[in-house]
């Protein structure tokens, strides 16, 4: 496995906003540990290159360092921090988005039996060692950004090959279900979505299982599977993240900024504030209005 060469390439191609030529590659370079940051994961591969990472999710705690890669296949509310970067050794990631079609496309052209069986619903989110293989392609993709010239024909082969080392690989059945529109997986993303587009509407369970096309306890057994939370402890994360960016712009507007992510109680939003960043939402405010801390790239 040749991380050195990958290494190599971030440091020259890394841009703060972690963007590249080539579309959804994400390279990034952090030169310091940062404190817990909330952000959504996308659905996204994720390679670490140097140092190290945590996030969490839910009760449940991933952490990955060089040549380990983490999948996420349902986009959702994390806790993320590099836990290793310095400015002699800096953190860096590759990312990858990961497209639904993408994910069909490839799967209808697999021959019968490529594939391994599935089994189950598998956690969104995954972590392990990078193959050789898998890395040797992301270092050819990365390699084209010196080629612009060969960007437009040879990045979608390139691609397609990465994305064929993850169905195929340890955590394929996160990255497979993605792309299989009737899997469990599929069903508990589209209520994740209508979650995040009505996060500030009560709810009742009942009729997000119903529009996922699950009984209740077939549903509440694998939403709490793929995102490791309830579906009201989900909503209650979005509505947190949500409310934190508007703070951001609304700082002296605390019981506006609570009712308009779904708190009816100013005490319980704060209350719940405080639990979730450590300070109390006018704290918090003031805070984000000092000098910006340094952000944690999601897909890296």
């Amino acid at each position: 496995m040749d991380l050195d060469e990958l290494r190599d390439l971030i440091a020259r191609h890394a841009r703060p906003d972690m963007t590249t030529a080539i579309d959804g590659v994400l390279v990034s370079k952090t030169e310091r540990p940062s404190p817990p940051s909330p952000e959504m994961s996308g659905t996204v591969l994720a390679l670490i290159a140097q140092g190290a990472k945590r996030i969490a999710l839910g009760d449940r705690v991933y952490e990955y360092r060089a040549g380990q890669y983490l999948v996420a296949s349902v986009d959702m509310p994390i806790t993320g921090h590099f836990t290793e970067a310095s400015p002699d050794r800096p953190a860096m990631g590759f990312g990858l988005v990961l497209h639904p079609a993408t994910v069909a496309e490839l799967l209808l052209r697999a021959a019968p039996g490529d594939l391994p069986a599935g089994g189950g619903t598998p956690s969104g989110m995954a972590v392990s060692d990078a193959p050789g293989a898998l890395v040797d392609a992301v270092v050819r993709l990365l390699r084209l950004l010196d080629r612009p010239r060969d960007v437009a024909v040879l990045a979608p082969l390139i691609k397609r090959e990465i994305l064929w080392r993850l169905v195929t690989g340890e955590q394929g059945a996160v990255v497979r279900q993605l792309g299989l529109a009737d899997s469990n997986l599929s069903h508990i993303a589209r209520a994740v979505q209508w979650i995040r587009d009505h996060y500030a509407r009560s709810f009742r369970v009942e009729d997000v299982a119903q529009l996922s096309g699950m009984s209740v306890s077939a549903f509440y057994r694998n939403f709490q599977a793929v995102t490791a939370m309830s579906p009201i402890q989900f909503q209650k994360q979005i509505r947190l993240q949500e409310a934190r960016l508007l703070l951001a712009t609304h700082p002296r507007d605390v019981t506006g900024v609570g009712h308009r992510v779904g708190y009816d109680s100013p005490s319980q939003f704060s209350r719940e504030y405080r639990r979730q960043f450590g300070a109390s939402p006018s704290e918090d405010a003031a805070r984000l209005r000092g000098p910006a801390p340094g952000t944690v790239p999601a897909l890296a």
